[in-house]
């Protein structure tokens, strides 16, 4: 029963606009987020101190895109792809440089494992790992892909047991993997949700528990990435409004919008 039962009460806080719709992260007095083509970061008072709006310049194989990113040691951990209506390609592992922004090196993504897509990227510092996940469904949003933090070894999959909708982003926490799912319905009102899963290292598939629904946000639309501010005990939450997305792809704006606003909710977790 404890398996199937939310791990954390987490209480809003408050929201704040920010410059990028993919993902975010946190590492000491800073946070970062991606858009689809770009990486900021920000103070820990949400002020922008750095940007790159060119961030895929080095790359050998063409890329358009980020998903949720994650940071360890001072480097961003970003799944960078070509991503057009619905198919990603050239998926590979990405890091960055948190105070430049700029690329240090790539590692390539298995072909074989079957994922198609690159919706977030979590390290786990504790089994020094790195898990991607696809937004894609079918049989590759149904599993979470392993690589070796230090190498990019592939090291194999894992099959996610009542796996959830469109994953969007991915975050590791206290022994435990954190997704997010673009699994409600914009235009019928329908909020999406925070998913919990623990991989055991001898076992090839992994239970799935509903961690909270997000009713609370300021308009139903597109959640995205997440991470965990450990020293102020919060969750952070990316979500998007005002833009129809079709196929992964904005498509123009609900009534009352002429833009797409992209915001990081904040809660307090207890």
């Amino acid at each position: 029963m404890a398996v199937m039962m939310p791990q954390n009460y987490y209480e809003q806080e408050g929201s704040v606009e920010v410059n990028g719709r993919q993902g975010v992260c946190s590492e000491g007095d800073y946070y970062w987020v991606s858009g689809s083509t770009t990486l900021a970061k920000y103070d820990k008072d949400w002020n922008l101190i750095a940007m790159n709006d060119d961030p895929f310049k080095g790359y050998e194989a063409q890329v358009n895109h980020f998903g949720d990113i994650d940071i360890y040691q001072n480097e961003i951990y970003t799944g960078a792809e070509y991503f057009m209506d619905g198919i990603g390609e050239n998926i590979q592992i990405a890091i960055y440089d948190a105070d430049t922004l700029e690329l240090k090196r790539t590692f390539p993504f298995e072909p074989e494992s079957g994922q198609l897509e690159c919706a977030g990227i979590a390290v786990d510092p504790d089994s020094q790992t790195v898990w991607m996940c696809s937004w894609v469904g079918e049989e590759s949003g149904r599993y979470l892909y392993k690589y070796d933090l230090e190498t990019g070894e592939y090291l194999g999959k894992v099959h996610l047991q009542m796996p959830p909708q469109w994953l969007q982003g991915i975050a590791y926490h206290d022994g435990c993997l954190y997704l997010t799912a673009d699994d409600g319905t914009a235009d019928d009102d329908e909020p999406d949700h925070l998913y919990r899963t623990k991989v055991a290292d001898d076992r090839t598939c992994c239970t799935v528990t509903l961690e909270r629904t997000f009713d609370d946000v300021t308009r139903q639309g597109e959640m995205e990435g997440l991470t965990f501010d450990r020293e102020k005990g919060q969750l952070l939450i990316l979500y998007n409004r005002g833009a129809r997305i079709i196929l992964g792809m904005p498509k123009g704006f609900y009534d009352g919008y002429d833009r797409e606003i992209s915001e990081v909710f904040t809660y307090t977790v207890k």
